[in-house]
């Protein structure tokens, strides 16, 4: 009689939007999952909290708490990706995002000697309107100022991006080694998609582009420290550029089907009452 062992795989940032729906995911597939997270002792700037919750592991998903572009971001993806391969780890898939140069040196670090590496390159997530900072926005005050412009982003589902990496981490050698490309399947302004949830929320909400610069005194005025606001003024300026307008395949690649579309996205996230003021 054959002991079938399932693979434990920690996933950092399990309460986080990204971290979250990729240990649903996993343990939907199946996998054992050791959530990562300050809650339960992991801190991606306390070194000391690493080993504990990777060794016995046999592959990490790796999500940096800020930006996979910040400054701080490569060196500490590398040592952690060094010290998880040095504990046994071996399959290490790191969430980035599609379009950021300043994200290359993270995708670098994470391919260390011994790793099966995979960096899934992601669209705009679709849930940054329903979790996070521009919700409250569109919820309480029935805008949202941002500086995205006319450009237009093919804004992904967090479900599909979590799906494809729990394909990446149970597919064996299939995507060691590679860089998956992960959008929605059509394009839209910052605008449309506005109206879109306005549509499925059944309320007006507007949308007001500003320049980056415009928007980095708002975050200011908010308590941003100013390294932060300098950083995001950056890369919402570049990101936003227009660079990202265009779909990639890697969900259907992957998982062999159509991405999610925005409108199911919006429908869903309003019948559970997100944007209800």
């Amino acid at each position: 009689m054959t002991t079938r062992t399932s693979t434990t795989v920690v996933v950092t940032g399990a309460t986080g939007r990204a971290g979250a729906r990729v240990a649903r995911a996993a343990e939907a597939a199946g996998l054992t999952v050791r959530a990562a997270s300050r809650a339960r002792g992991f801190d991606w700037r306390d070194r000391s909290t690493w080993a504990p919750t990777m060794r016995g592991a046999d592959a990490a998903f790796l999500v940096f708490p800020t930006d996979v572009g910040s400054p701080e971001a490569a060196g500490t993806v590398g040592a952690l990706a060094e010290e998880a391969v040095s504990l046994g780890v071996r399959r290490l898939v790191l969430l980035s995002a599609r379009g950021e140069e300043r994200a290359l040196p993270t995708e670098a670090a994470v391919r260390v000697p011994g790793a099966r590496w995979t960096v899934v390159r992601a669209a705009w997530f679709a849930q940054n309107f329903s979790e996070g900072p521009l919700v409250e926005e569109l919820r309480l005050g029935g805008e949202l100022v941002f500086p995205g412009g006319e450009v237009r982003e093919p804004f992904v589902d967090l479900r599909d991006v979590a799906e494809v990496v729990v394909a990446a981490l149970t597919a064996g050698e299939r995507y060691a080694g590679q860089v998956l490309e992960v959008s929605g399947p059509r394009l839209l302004t910052f605008g449309e998609a506005v109206a879109e949830v306005g549509r499925a929320a059944g309320r007006e909400l507007t949308y007001t582009p500003v320049p980056a610069r415009e928007y980095g005194e708002r975050l200011a005025g908010f308590g941003v420290p100013p390294r932060e606001v300098e950083f995001l003024v950056e890369l919402f300026g570049s990101l936003l550029d227009g660079r990202n307008a265009y779909l990639s395949d890697g969900v259907r690649e992957t998982l062999g089907r159509a991405p999610r579309d925005f409108t199911e996205f919006a429908r869903e996230a309003a019948d559970a009452g997100v944007w209800k003021p």
